[in-house]
């Protein structure tokens, strides 16, 4: 078989067939969600002939590569913003497209071009005229050149990923956009005269009417400004929410989304939720240092003095313990992020790991196996947020694994990055739950809080504090059980 660069003239057929015939068997038989998603993924790779491949799925503000395999799994977790030119010629002009990055300005070029990868063979997954996601592979050379065939089959491969959106089967990850919409919410597609051209089956659920009674008539509630939201009451007293965008690939029709609130006010649940998680957080340390304090003052000269240092040191611990919570508690909510207040600048990451890990509970850093290179290039960003998000990963680790087993803290870098990762032996993440992970107030064992007590905030936290920094954060499960939470800062 002939090769245009390191590209196989024809995709690899046989091993494609084989493979999907399993994945529908896996799906016949339930499965579904980011560990199918990832099997899809690996086999694209082998098929193409591509040395990576990522698929980023696309939420309210831009997207976030959710799934990542071969020499592209750097960049797992990823987020992507809209206004990133890779990301603007995606989702212009035609579907599938062959990018040579390394004549593209912009981060997520210059990091793939730094880790060898020039040419880009992306489409679009699209559901119902809606963008759900982007598919690309990636090959080493600039002259790397996939065949029609391979545009083809990377087109059958995103209309299947889309298919599988459309099924909800697992599918979407982060269920706070317009995939949600298109696929439990109302939609319709209506023309300039605002007349509705498609109206769906959740449509009729939400609004009560029929797609007999609205087709070829004006949508029965106004339409906000293309990209816009209102909230519009109906006759009946309901609340709905409204969005309005462009058709991609149309020139006279506009999809309008909408969903009933009548009931989930969102932002009053969240602060009902944070006021009693905060009050459940705050409780313990507070109790703690209270029953040793008036311990100490109302029997000082009777105790012994290690009980008298016994009891400083644990009010001296959980102190540390509250103002860490309180921290992070306070940032959660500041909706400009948590970054710490100072300008990214290159540090010495090894220096920063080593000055947070003396800041964590004694108990904790006995656990802690630490592995740092000597030779660590700088990373790029705020050290002073770096004892924060050991923190959180450590202490997330320590939660979940038995008091025997180790905690790992290790580094690294490679053409463009510098990592950290924490591991541990505990219980495991399951492959579904590595993005909801990063949801506030998110728990795998929300019904099991006194063996996994928490807020659900430590992780929502991380990444907020990474992505500040211009990096990223993702968790796997680790091979041969338990969890890993990888760090990746920008190389200095």
């Amino acid at each position: 078989m002939g090769t245009l660069g390191n590209v196989p003239a024809r995709p690899d057929y046989a091993s494609f067939i084989a493979g999907h015939a399993e994945v529908i068997e896996r799906i016949n038989a339930g499965e579904a969600g980011l560990p199918l998603l990832d099997t899809v993924l690996r086999l694209a790779q082998q098929a193409l002939g591509a040395a990576g491949m990522t698929f980023a799925e696309y939420g309210p503000g831009g997207a976030r590569i959710i799934a990542a395999t071969g020499a592209a799994e750097w960049a797992l977790g990823r987020p992507v913003e809209p206004d990133e030119p890779t990301v603007v010629r995606m989702l212009t002009g035609l579907r599938t497209q062959v990018l040579t990055l390394d004549q593209i300005e912009g981060e997520f070029a210059n990091q793939a071009t730094g880790r060898g990868l020039h040419t880009m063979l992306g489409t679009r997954a699209e559901m119902a005229g809606l963008v759900v996601g982007c598919l690309h592979a990636f090959y080493p050379g600039v002259d790397d050149l996939p065949s029609i065939e391979h545009h083809a089959l990377v087109e059958f491969i995103a209309s299947s990923l889309a298919h599988m959106y459309g099924d909800q089967a697992g599918l979407p990850v982060h269920g706070d956009g317009p995939v949600i919409a298109a696929l439990s919410d109302g939609l319709a597609i209506i023309d300039y005269d605002r007349n509705v051209r498609l109206w769906n089956p959740a449509a009729e659920q939400v609004t009560g009417h029929t797609a007999a009674e609205v087709l070829n008539a004006p949508l029965p509630f106004p339409v906000p400004q293309l990209g816009h939201t209102i909230d519009h009451r109906l006759p009946d007293g309901r609340w709905l929410k409204i969005a309005a965008s462009e058709l991609s690939g149309t020139v006279d029709s506009i999809v309008v989304t909408f969903r009933d609130i009548t009931d989930q006010h969102r932002r009053d649940g969240d602060r009902d939720l944070f006021v009693a998680l905060t009050s459940h957080e705050l409780r313990t340390p507070v109790t703690v240092i209270k029953g040793y304090a008036d311990t100490l003052r109302s029997h000082w000269d009777e105790l012994p003095e290690y009980e008298r240092r016994h009891a400083a040191e644990v009010i001296g611990q959980r102190a540390g313990e509250l103002a860490r919570l309180v921290d992070r508690l306070l940032a959660t909510t500041d909706e400009a992020g948590p970054s710490g207040g100072h300008a990214a600048t290159p540090f010495d990451l090894v220096d920063a790991l080593r000055a947070a890990e003396r800041e964590l509970p004694a108990a904790l850093r006995r656990r802690l196996h630490v592995r740092l290179p000597v030779d660590l290039p700088k990373a790029v960003g705020d050290r002073t947020t770096i004892a924060t998000v050991l923190t959180e990963l450590a202490t997330n680790a320590e939660k979940y694994s038995p008091d025997d087993s180790p905690i790992e803290l290790s580094a690294l870098s490679d053409e463009r990055t510098v990592i950290f990762r924490v591991s541990d032996r505990g219980i495991g993440v399951r492959p579904e739950h590595v993005e909801r992970a990063f949801d506030r107030f998110w728990q795998a064992e929300s019904g099991d809080r006194r063996r996994y007590p928490g807020a659900g905030l430590g992780l929502y936290l991380v990444r907020r504090v990474i992505e500040r920094q211009n990096g990223w954060v993702s968790l796997r499960p680790r091979d041969g059980g338990g969890t890993v939470a990888e760090v990746r800062l920008p190389r200095g």
